[in-house]
């Protein structure tokens, strides 16, 4: 079986992944859900967005892990795919949960949909981090009260430097095996970037009729997915 290191996207840390970690862990998996620098429990640490792409290949190596998927959800998709060339060795898949993928010379701010400075902006203003979203942030996301209630509770500004940061790529993304999850409430298709990557023999696409965080609206469907994309069902 192999090992999953699970990696949530901006403002959340290790915490998100609860519902699905023990699923995985029912199934035979080692699983490792990991807190990037400057968030969650690890929220006094300075991050840039190299130091997010360090913390990946740091865990997997410390635990000396082999026959690793890499998780990444929404923001962590950067460094997840970045951490995935350096450990090509290691690794036996990538899922990109509704995430953001890496171009080299490129920053999740600089291909913000709504165009960098709307982005960068905020962050300037707040002193440097993404501020969370708020509760009503969260409508149409097929996420109950209490659902939205946990994932704001738990959620901490995001470290600016990591989102700003450009990524460091030197191969082509498409010849790393991967499976993109798209959730359909966060809109219907791939953006532009991640349909050409699918175009790739080593990419996959499967969808989910949820929103943009299934790890807490979809967890055992989600565990599903997770655990077929690592046996090649």
């Amino acid at each position: 079986m192999s090992e999953f290191v699970l990696v949530a996207g901006a403002w959340l840390g290790s915490w998100a992944w609860d519902e699905v970690v023990p699923e995985l862990r029912a199934a035979g998996h080692g699983v490792h859900p990991l807190t990037l620098s400057g968030l969650a429990e690890k929220k006094d640490l300075a991050a840039g967005q190299q130091t997010h792409v360090q913390d990946i290949v740091d865990e997997v190596e410390r635990l000396g892990l082999r026959d690793v998927v890499l998780v990444g959800h929404s923001y962590a998709g950067i460094p997840v795919g970045q951490a995935a060339e350096r450990l090509a060795d290691r690794l036996t898949r990538v899922v990109f949960v509704d995430a953001v993928v890496p171009a080299d010379g490129e920053s999740f701010a600089s291909v913000w949909w709504e165009g960098r400075e709307k982005l960068e902006t905020p962050i300037r203003e707040n002193g440097g981090f993404w501020a969370p979203l708020a509760a009503d942030d969260y409508a149409g996301q097929d996420l109950t009260g209490e659902q939205i209630a946990r994932i704001v509770a738990g959620s901490i500004p995001h470290p600016g430097t990591t989102l700003t940061g450009a990524a460091e790529l030197s191969r082509d993304l498409g010849e790393l095996p991967a499976t993109y999850i798209k959730c359909l409430l966060d809109g219907p298709q791939p953006g532009e970037d991640v349909a050409e990557l699918l175009k790739s023999e080593h990419w996959h696409l499967v969808t989910m009729d949820t929103g943009h965080w299934p790890m807490f609206s979809r967890p055992h469907e989600l565990a599903g997915v997770l655990h077929r994309a690592a046996t090649g069902g």
